[in-house]
């Protein structure tokens, strides 16, 4: 008898759908084994395809979510995109407004010219282009250290032709932006017939108009007077630039003058320049005077410090003039006023070459202009530091680098003094003076002063401040005592150089009160500088007084750490003492200063042998005759050589 199982319902349960009662009747049935094994594998059939049925659906389910999230993706991104796009719509409104705020540019218009020029092609576009090529061409010819975002007005390099537009463009827009809130300089003009033949008439936005005139043959001509009145107008400052690099000094200084009353913010700038033009013209008084109105009005701005230190450094006022450099270094780091890059690069080392050349260190300002030569010529500044740098080799007794070239040089640079660039003494009287050859730097400095004293106010202060005492010094080096008394008194007394020749004159003569009134009044006068100590203390030295003339020098050290003259002067008179041992560590200092002066390794040897060091003199002897040496000095060698050895 069949089995049955009721379920939970009562209902019974088939075989056929419940597993546990088909193998209950299996195990209770009689049936054969191969019939089972069928069913069974009917029924794993149909629960592998129950299986890839549920599969297939939940893939196609998958599938479906997927895409719906695809879906909601690229509608967050097209969102994304859209508010993306307003955000750059509004950014570039933005960037449109504030550069039209800050457009300065120049717009020349066509100008209006009578038909019959028109129709031969002389068009209103085509005046208003030659117009804009002869602005861009006295824009290149201005050299100015003066950046282009420091002036009032100012159009800089954005020169251009406004061609008209038709209809609305975007072009038009920004037109209409630039009107409303910026700063354009725009130039109307026109050509017509007049009782000369021409006229052209121009009209700078805030600046009035001009109006020339002449032959129509002449319009090439006519249209420069057009842009130079433009440039006056809208441009002051860059034009009396562009006037004193043609050389019109007079016409330069009114532009500025007219400046200096002008507005507020350009009234420092206004000054400089009216220094500047007086050092060209060679009145440095009058340039002092300018750059100390200037830095009056602007005491953190450098260049007004650098052109008061161009007036004074010529009048021989070195400790002014050592000052005012060291402050316009400082302030030059901050650029707090604006000057070009080019600017800077070019004079921070010449500003330090200067103060290296007050401060006794002769190598190190060497070193300076020779980096100033590298430099791009920005305001001549390259064109002369190679003479410079030759100028104090030689003074730092590094003859055999410097005599080549010296040998090679004209007599005097004047054209030079009379423009003021070159402030020091001839190239060659360094040479020749520093080579102990004082005649030939009394012939450099007469015919120096001669050709300067005729050459205007430059010239004029080259020969009574420069000329003049350095001839007082060849005169007194060659015992021409007398004369050299009588050329240092022609000398003006405000002067370093001149109160230190009076010095060494009056020595020279044996006036040794005067020479110590001359000198004091020098070193008073130059209180930080190192040369008035030397010069005293050498004449100490000559006059026998050992242990003053030892603390001069040393005083001279102090102010002078790398001055190798007071330290091997200073050696010397330790030698003298008989405090050889001593002098030795002034020698072996001066050499790091002027390692290839011929009497300085003379000495140390001399030190050395002394010391009992036969060897280490033998050795600086050698070093002594393989460089320059005076005759004097040539023949102690030998003497000293012969005696010991």
């Amino acid at each position: 008898m069949a089995n049955e199982f009721p379920d939970d319902d009562g209902a019974p349960d088939s075989a056929s759908t419940n597993p546990a009662a088909l193998h209950a009747a299996l195990a209770g049935s009689n049936a054969s084994t191969e019939e089972a094994r069928a069913f069974l594998r009917q029924q794993e059939r149909l629960t592998k395809l129950q299986v890839e049925t549920q599969l297939e659906q939940n893939a196609f389910e998958v599938s479906h979510l997927r895409w719906r999230r695809f879906n909601d993706q690229m509608k967050g991104a097209l969102q994304i995109m859209l508010v993306g796009v307003g955000v750059l719509i509004v950014v570039a409104i933005a960037a449109g407004v504030w550069t039209a705020s800050q457009d300065s540019s120049l717009v020349i218009e066509a100008f209006s010219v009578p038909p019959d020029m028109a129709a031969r092609g002389v068009t209103g576009q085509a005046v208003a282009a030659q117009l804009l090529d002869k602005l861009s061409e006295m824009q290149d010819a201005t050299q100015s250290g003066r950046a282009a975002n420091s002036y009032a007005n100012n159009w800089g390099d954005d020169i251009k032709v406004q061609i008209p537009d038709t209809g609305v463009s975007v072009g038009e827009v920004y037109r209409a932006l630039v009107l409303w809130l910026g700063h354009q300089s725009r130039i109307t003009g026109e050509v017509y017939r007049s009782a000369k033949g021409i006229a052209i008439t121009l009209r700078a936005s805030g600046a009035g108009s001009a109006t020339v005139s002449g032959d129509e043959a002449n319009f090439d001509s006519l249209l420069q007077q057009t842009a130079e009145a433009i440039y006056a107008r809208t441009q002051p400052y860059r034009y009396s630039k562009y006037l004193e690099g043609l050389g019109k000094y007079s016409e330069a200084m009114d532009v500025a003058r007219k400046l200096t009353r002008g507005p507020v913010e350009e009234r420092t700038w206004a000054w400089v320049q009216v220094s500047n033009i007086d050092l060209l013209d060679g009145r440095y008084g009058p340039a002092v005077s300018a750059a100390s109105r200037a830095a009056k009005l602007e005491p953190q701005f450098n260049m007004t410090y650098l052109n008061r230190a161009g007036g004074e450094e010529p009048l021989g006022w070195g400790e002014r003039t050592l000052s005012d450099l060291r402050v316009t270094l400082r302030l030059s780091a901050s650029n707090a006023f604006k000057v070009t890059k080019e600017d800077r690069e070019a004079w921070t080392p010449i500003e330090l070459a200067l103060i290296a050349d007050y401060e006794g260190d002769l190598q190190a300002s060497a070193e300076q202009f020779a980096i100033a030569a590298t430099h791009d010529d920005f305001q001549n500044t390259a064109s002369y530091a190679p003479a410079f740098r030759d100028y104090e080799r030689a003074r730092d007794h590094d003859l055999p680098v410097s005599a080549a070239v010296m040998a090679s040089l004209p007599l005097s640079r004047i054209a030079d003094y009379q423009g003021g660039i070159a402030f020091f003494p001839d190239e060659a009287w360094a040479a020749h003076s520093a080579a102990g050859d004082w005649q030939a730097a009394l012939a450099d400095v007469e015919n120096a002063g001669r050709a300067a004293a005729t050459q205007g106010p430059g010239g004029q202060n080259y020969f009574e401040r420069w000329a003049l005492p350095l001839r007082a010094q060849a005169l007194a080096m060659l015992g021409r005592s007398s004369e050299a008394v009588h050329a240092a008194e022609q000398a003006p007394l405000d002067c370093d150089l001149c109160l230190r020749m009076r010095g060494v004159a009056a020595a020279s003569a044996g006036d040794w009160k005067s020479a110590t009134r001359w000198f004091t009044q020098s070193e008073t006068f130059g209180p930080s500088l190192p040369f008035a100590d030397t010069d005293w203390g050498d004449m100490l030295l000559r006059k026998g007084d050992l242990d003053e003339a030892i603390a001069k020098f040393k005083l001279a050290n102090q102010k002078g750490p790398h001055f190798a003259d007071p330290l091997e002067m200073g050696g010397e008179a330790l030698i003298r003492e008989n405090r050889s041992d001593l002098a030795l560590a002034k020698f072996a200092e001066a050499d790091k200063y002027a390692p290839n002066w011929g009497r300085l390794h003379l000495k140390w040897g001399e030190a050395l042998l002394w010391s009992g060091d036969k060897a280490g003199a033998q050795k600086q002897f050698a070093n002594a005759a393989t460089l320059d040496l005076t005759s004097a000095e040539k023949y102690e060698l030998m003497r000293t050589e012969s005696a010991y050895g």
